[in-house]
């Protein structure tokens, strides 16, 4: 028997920043945002001993743990450590991960990796966990538990899946309202958005900690109510179907979003934004905390080629994709379905056999 896990990861719109404490406890915060066809994976094997052995394909390595022994955090797979300790794993497993974009692109992957991983274990031991509650235990874990600086929106956004306007009133109150946006005008934004991987990764949690310490300042605090406010704007226009308007708010919550902090931007991303604005882009936004990762860029429809001519020009790598409805996911299967040496296949002529 296996038992997977799968979680989708996000590109956020507008009001990044608005859902980090203590902005979002003081005085509340709007993301609007939505999940894509990029996944974190989750597969875990029972197994009969008191062994854990995990495997992170992406990092090829392999951290082991004794069920009979306390769970430490020793740097290596921290991320599974926390989780096998909030879901009080006592049987022996492997467990295998795998995610479809690196850590530090800007589509919330550890967050996800987190959401995957919890929908899976719940599978396992039984436990019935809403949308709610599944995002509310990857935040404790991340946020909480290992103490990793970050907001909410990664781990809501994976859970709930597709687009939503998630509302921050206080300390642990979230609010997620999905929005039903007409498949044409989903299909239409989606045609007139770029994803483009600017060759580099960040650190979220450095660039999240020198945004909190800016709290404080009138500037970067004035910006952070911009943000916001725009968030419920592109909300609007987004249900309206105003899209090339919702194009250009992308570009004036970039622009105050990078008064939030001065490692959100740097001199790479502001060439690839400038290019694609000059090519006809109508407005966009790096994704996550900033500072490297995924740009995502709008422009209609009759210069779509031409923008993305011009990024891979200034050194840009886009990326095929689309919008994901569905949140986190689990199935069981049976790998006793895999073990072949040979097909079979029965046909008028007689029997044709076939190694595999």
């Amino acid at each position: 028997m296996v038992i997977r896990g799968r979680a989708p990861l996000r590109v956020s719109f507008g009001g990044g920043g608005t859902d980090v404490a203590p902005f979002c406890e003081e005085q509340g915060g709007a993301i609007i945002g939505s999940t894509i066809n990029k996944y974190a994976y989750c597969s875990i094997v029972p197994r009969e001993d008191d062994e854990i052995i995990v495997h992170s394909l992406d990092f090829d390595m392999t951290v082991k743990y004794n069920t009979r022994e306390n769970y430490v955090y020793d740097g290596r797979l921290d991320l599974v450590t926390a989780v096998l300790k909030a879901m009080d794993i006592h049987q022996g497993c492997e467990v295998y991960l795998q995610c479809d974009a690196p850590p530090g692109s800007g589509l919330g992957t550890s967050s996800t990796v987190i959401v995957a991983l919890l929908t899976a274990m719940s599978r396992w031991k039984g436990i019935e966990m809403d949308d709610y509650a599944l995002a509310d235990m990857a935040y404790r874990v991340e946020r909480i538990d290992l103490k990793i600086d970050g907001g909410y929106q990664d781990q809501y956004m994976s859970a709930f899946g597709g687009f939503n306007f998630i509302e921050f009133h206080g300390r642990n109150d979230v609010v997620v309202n999905p929005l039903r946006i007409r498949k044409d005008i989903y299909h239409e934004l989606q045609y007139n958005l770029l994803l483009c991987y600017t060759g580099g990764i960040h650190v979220s949690a450095n660039i999240i900690k020198d945004q909190v310490s800016n709290y404080q300042k009138k500037d970067a605090f004035d910006a952070m109510w911009e943000v916001k406010a725009l968030a419920y704007a592109m909300k609007d226009e987004l249900l309206k179907g105003n899209l090339h308007s919702f194009g250009k708010l992308l570009d004036y919550s970039w622009q105050s979003k990078k008064r939030m902090s001065n490692k959100i931007s740097n001199p790479k991303i502001d060439e690839l934004y400038e290019e694609a604005v000059r090519a006809g882009a109508l407005g966009g936004k790096i994704l996550g905390a900033g500072g490297g990762g995924y740009l995502l860029m709008y422009c209609p429809y009759n210069v779509r080629h031409k923008v993305a001519e011009r990024l891979e020009q200034a050194g840009g790598q886009l990326t095929d994709w689309v919008f994901e409805l569905r949140g986190a996911q689990s199935w069981v299967t049976d790998d006793a379905r895999w073990r072949y040496d040979k097909v079979k296949v029965h046909t008028t002529n007689g029997i044709y056999e076939f190694p595999v």
